[in-house]
């Protein structure tokens, strides 16, 4: 049973929640990879990839904003040195409160909860953004999005390499190369997570019901898939292919493989790699 209760404040919508805290994932990266389409990898180094996470649901009147704000730093990567990348993650507590967001998920919820363990702060939010598991701020808060993504930004990453591997497309399933560099320096007592979000843009609703009742809302680099692909061995890399499965009803040149390291405790985030999942 989840019990909350929602505060009213200016530019957020706050609620507070006692569910249990299930580990999550948080993100750092080194270097974009770039799948060429022929299961070669391709790595430009110019830019540290920081993933941006932003917890949102269309149920929430404060969130639309936010939302263009993600969008906007997806499209326009305003930040020097960085590549931004977006993970969408719409929770799913505002669900009973007029309006079923059909991008939710209570996993997304947990892993939110998750992150108010590490951060201390009183209970959860929407909208609330995570830049590389270290910061976070109020969504829609554009000074704030651009400070903490240089600052993880300039941090050492750990390179990740993605491609979509040649020869394997069938029944509507994909096989993703990953080769991740072993993380050196790092923290050796946490332990570090792979994961893989599969993600999609171009989505849109329009809401009948609830605070945006009336609204077309739109959205980028919505989390389809969020899932753990094992954990890294200490002082090891890794070399692997693994399924990235694409259903039926999602557009396959929107979406997107993005693969991360997080440590558990800390929920930092060590390194990450973005790709697409269809031929060039």
């Amino acid at each position: 049973m989840i019990s909350f209760n929602m505060k009213n404040t200016i530019g957020l919508s706050l609620i507070l929640l006692s569910v249990p805290l299930f580990s999550s994932v948080s993100f750092r990266l080194s270097s974009e990879a770039i799948s060429e389409g022929d299961g070669n990898f391709k790595t430009a180094v110019e830019r540290a990839p920081v993933i941006v996470e932003l917890f949102t649901s269309e149920g929430c009147s404060s969130c639309p904003p936010a939302d263009q704000l993600l969008a906007r730093l997806e499209a326009g990567q305003p930040v020097s040195g960085a590549l931004i990348i977006p993970l969408s993650e719409h929770v799913d507590y505002w669900n009973r409160l007029g309006w079923a967001d059909p991008y939710s998920s209570g996993s997304f919820s947990e892993r939110q909860s998750e992150y108010a363990r590490v951060f201390s702060t009183d209970g959860v939010y929407t909208p609330q953004m995570v830049v590389d598991g270290r910061a976070e701020f109020v969504g829609s808060n554009s000074d704030e999005a651009r400070r903490a993504i240089t600052e993880a930004a300039r941090r050492p990453k750990a390179g990740i390499q993605l491609a979509l591997k040649s020869g394997v497309e069938s029944h509507g399933q994909l096989a993703l190369s990953i080769r991740i560099e072993p993380l050196a320096g790092l923290n050796t007592e946490d332990t570090s997570e792979v994961i893989l979000a599969i993600t999609e843009n171009g989505l849109s609703s329009s809401v009948s019901r609830g605070e945006n009742a009336g609204r077309k809302l739109t959205h980028t680099a919505v989390v389809r898939k969020l899932k753990s692909l094992g954990v890294l061995e200490k002082g090891k890399g890794l070399s692997t292919t693994v399924p990235a499965d694409i259903e039926s009803a999602w557009k396959s040149e929107n979406v997107r493989a993005v693969v991360f390291v997080q440590e558990r405790a800390s929920r930092r985030i060590l390194g990450a790699g973005i790709t697409t999942l269809t031929k060039q």
